[in-house]
């Protein structure tokens, strides 16, 4: 069966509005699985489209292809868990990267066999490959900071700005002579080049940037796969891959705009490594110590609070301790108690990640307020919990100048009457620097494994507290 050109343009149109309904869905918690199901029925009428379009003769590999991604998407999907999330998402932009260079390659062997090179063309090609091989080598470097197979510390090195300035432009210049003269020589040079650029541009991001790398990343991948869309002519690809990196870098800026930094500052800033700085108030801090407390200390003042904010950071994924907190939450609401959870648009290590956890967990939406919403209500709160977080919660953001954090909005877990922090160690978060809201006088650490001690209060609770 084939179906016409006007049929499958048709069914392209169908599905671009599904893809724009599906973003529009996953703009909100509440709407976010009706967006995956729009997201998901374009996909499946796109291929659909595509494959029974005039342009395919042949189905041997494809099939072969789509059994192989389908086998392995569903073995990731089953085994991923939701603390590998975001270097999953990262390793498949590194896919996205590397099909966009493939193709671009497989294109230029086909067309100049063929004798149908032309500049326009060529300059599709060369967009494609410098694109997908920077997003595919600097992919790689996320994926493995976010593993720890590398260090998420930024590696930087004098003269670093200037190689990698030297090799954009090194890598424009050889992508305009391969345009122009069709030399396979640029082309290799070229590839290498924005392979190397990706690794360069990648390693001085410190882990406290890596959300929003991992959005850049993805406003990537939606370029180079609008490249490819051009080098094949497929109208819907060109739509995709400009939806995804519109989004993309918009999120992006989204999140730098709640770090009180600029998008620039994040990719060669090299920020999130140990601050070797003078003394600061954090020293100072230091010297009081802090105050360790129990789980039963904690469920005293919970049991008589009229508000309890609970603040989930990384720590609460690792632990995947938020079916404890959602038993906490339903607990504490028997006894009168409301209970809030408040998100940080940087908490964890990918964009959404902690109202994904909480999603998981069936906690309510309405229970799940942005940082902007819920910071008038910690001065009224008589309990913070914070479960793993750490930079977010760091008043050094609004009270230490010297420190690398300096004016980036936090949540003001600070003022609450009681903080209480589920933590492992005294080690800093994942951008080195040390949390003074740990040396308050209204706040104490509980010292153990998020699920552990979550599970603990929820025990504590049943048995009646004090």
């Amino acid at each position: 069966m084939e179906i016409s050109a006007n049929t499958q343009a048709l069914a392209y149109l169908v599905s671009a509005v599904l893809f724009i309904l599906g973003l529009k869905g996953l703009t909100h918690p509440a709407s976010a699985r009706k967006g995956n199901f729009f997201g998901m029925a374009g996909m499946a009428i796109a291929i659909g489209a595509t494959l029974l379009g005039s342009e395919v003769h042949s189905y041997g590999f494809i099939i072969a292809g789509v059994a192989a991604g389908a086998v392995i998407g569903s073995v990731l999907a089953a085994r991923v868990q939701m603390t590998a999330m975001p270097q999953l998402v990262a390793a498949l932009h590194s896919f996205v990267g590397m099909a966009a260079v493939l193709v671009a390659l497989g294109t230029y062997l086909n067309k100049s066999q063929a004798g149908l090179l032309n500049p326009v063309l060529m300059g599709e090609l060369s967009a494609g490959i410098v694109i997908g091989a920077i997003t595919f080598s600097g992919s790689v470097i996320a994926f493995g900071k976010l593993q720890g197979l590398i260090s998420g510390a930024p590696v930087v090195f004098k003269g670093q700005h200037a190689l990698n300035a030297l090799l954009g432009l090194a890598t424009v210049g050889l992508a305009v002579v391969f345009a122009t003269t069709e030399a396979s020589w640029a082309l290799v040079l070229m590839t290498i080049m924005a392979f190397v650029l990706g690794f360069t541009l990648i390693i001085p991001i410190g882990g406290a940037d890596m959300p929003v790398i991992i959005s850049m990343l993805n406003s990537y991948s939606g370029w180079a796969a609008a490249a490819t869309g051009f080098t094949l002519g497929n109208n819907l690809l060109i739509i995709v891959g400009a939806l995804v990196g519109f989004s993309g870098a918009i999120l992006s800026f989204i999140m730098c705009r709640a770090m009180n930094r600029s998008i620039i500052n994040v990719v060669f800033g090299g920020f999130g490594g140990d601050n070797e700085g003078a003394p600061s108030a954090v020293a100072q801090a230091a010297e009081k110590g802090v105050k360790a407390a129990s789980v039963e200390d904690a469920i005293y003042w919970m049991e008589d609070a009229n508000r309890v904010i609970i603040v989930p950071g990384y720590g609460m994924a690792v632990a995947q301790a938020q079916h404890a907190l959602k038993e906490l939450m339903e607990l504490l609401e028997e006894n009168g108690v409301e209970v809030k959870f408040a998100i940080h648009p940087v908490a964890g290590r990918m964009p959404g990640h902690m109202n994904v956890l909480l999603a998981e967990a069936d906690i309510p939406y309405d229970h799940v307020l942005e940082m902007d919403e819920i910071n008038p209500e910690f001065a009224t709160t008589d309990v913070a919990l914070v479960v793993g977080a750490n930079d977010v919660t760091n008043p050094a953001a609004k009270t230490d100048p010297s420190s690398p954090i300096y004016g980036m909005p936090i949540l003001d877990v600070a003022k609450a009457r009681n903080i209480y922090v589920i933590k492992r160690s005294m080690r800093p978060g994942y951008s080195g620097v040390e949390n003074l809201l740990y040396y308050q006088d209204n706040c104490s650490l509980i010292f153990g494994d998020a699920k552990d001690v979550c599970e603990g209060l929820v025990t504590a609770l049943k048995g009646g507290g004090h």
